[in-house]
């Protein structure tokens, strides 16, 4: 998933003095990388070191996981002759392994064997046009969670089918999020806000001792500043967003986006314009990694099937829904931190 998701509606500042109580020493850096700007917002006596440690960290795993980047694994895995094993990273096998358990899951509505599919739109290369019916059928044929292969136990190594090719782009950065996660609880950080575009968490609280106030982006709003769709307060908590209105282009009035239904190869018409998954943070736990897979997902899946999704599958995560028909609906977990914005003209909904 590319582009901007929910932006910290406080501002995020440049790099700061040190001021004398080391619990609001700052360091915010801006990066830019996995096609994404970022800014992380660091702060205690670490901030410095943590928050280019996360950039670090960032570099590291694109270069394992970016399927652009010819010597990642990735690249090297898709390069591979059908049935062959490439051996790929600890990092890159955990992250397979969430990709397959989260197509399970979700029934396909998640899968990273679409990389041929977002090609043919032109998603990938930013070279847009719009496949043939005949051509995504042939394209469909080759996508599956169950079309790439991952060996018996501890072994690092993974191999596919002919014709398959593997995008981690909507799950990546959730499990980037996760390993700067580590690096601020390892670095004692006692609060932080890291946005990787539709990827946000935030870690503690704000200095003045209020949780973190998210804006979640109102798509029919994208180009008008403080244009939102609602508010999210949250401490320790990943909040991660996919819309129809990130990456799309428009041909013969039509217009057509980036979030590609499996079933189809067409961009998902699910009645929905974005999908927000909340879950906190929680030692040990890969939370957002699981926003991340998710909130494509749900947004592919449409709001009935989405609720009931989130009903039935006690993963531990909430969800906001925007909807066509200019209706916004947030769990009911999400009661005391879940504020609408007024100005928006939707009407709010809570569902439990």
């Amino acid at each position: 998933m590319a582009a901007l998701m929910a932006a910290l509606t406080l501002g995020l500042s440049g790099c700061a003095m040190t001021p004398a109580d080391p619990d609001e020493a700052q360091e915010s850096i801006q990066v830019i990388a996995m096609d994404t700007v970022m800014i992380f917002s660091v702060y205690g006596e670490k901030s410095t070191h943590a928050a280019y440690a996360a950039e670090d960290e960032v570099r590291r795993l694109e270069g394992l996981l970016s399927r652009t980047e010819p010597d990642s694994d990735v690249s090297r895995l898709n390069a591979a002759p059908a049935g062959e094993e490439v051996t790929v990273s600890e990092d890159t096998r955990t992250l397979l392994e969430a990709a397959q358990l989260y197509s399970k899951i979700t029934d396909g509505t998640f899968d990273c064997t679409l990389a041929p599919v977002s090609s043919a739109w032109g998603f990938t290369e930013d070279s847009f046009r719009v496949p043939s019916r005949t051509e995504l059928n042939g394209l469909l044929k080759n996508v599956g969670w169950d079309k790439f292969h991952l060996s018996e136990g501890q072994s690092l190594a993974a191999s596919h089918d002919e014709g398959v090719e593997i995008d981690l782009g909507g799950i990546a950065k959730g499990y980037v999020t996760d390993a700067i996660a580590k690096i601020l609880e390892e670095n004692n950080i006692p609060r932080a806000t890291i946005s990787l575009g539709g990827n946000v968490l935030v870690w503690g609280d704000r200095p003045d001792g209020t949780p973190w106030r998210i804006g979640i982006q109102d798509p029919a709003r994208v180009d008008v500043a403080d244009g939102y769709a609602g508010f999210l307060n949250l401490t320790n908590a990943f909040a991660v967003t996919s819309g129809g209105y990130q990456r799309y282009f428009e041909e013969d009035g039509k217009t057509y986006h980036h979030i590609i239904d499996p079933a189809t190869g067409c961009p998902a018409d699910s009645g929905l314009t974005s999908v927000t998954v909340v879950a906190d943070w929680e030692q040990g736990e890969s939370n957002g990694t699981l926003c991340d897979a998710l909130s494509t997902a749900l947004f592919v899946m449409g709001e009935e099937k989405a609720l009931d999704f989130w009903r039935t599958s006690g993963s531990g995560f909430e969800l906001v829904l925007v909807t066509e028909d200019g209706r916004v609906v947030s769990t009911d977990g999400l009661t005391d931190c879940f504020a609408p914005d007024e100005t928006s003209g939707y009407a709010y909904e809570t569902v439990s």
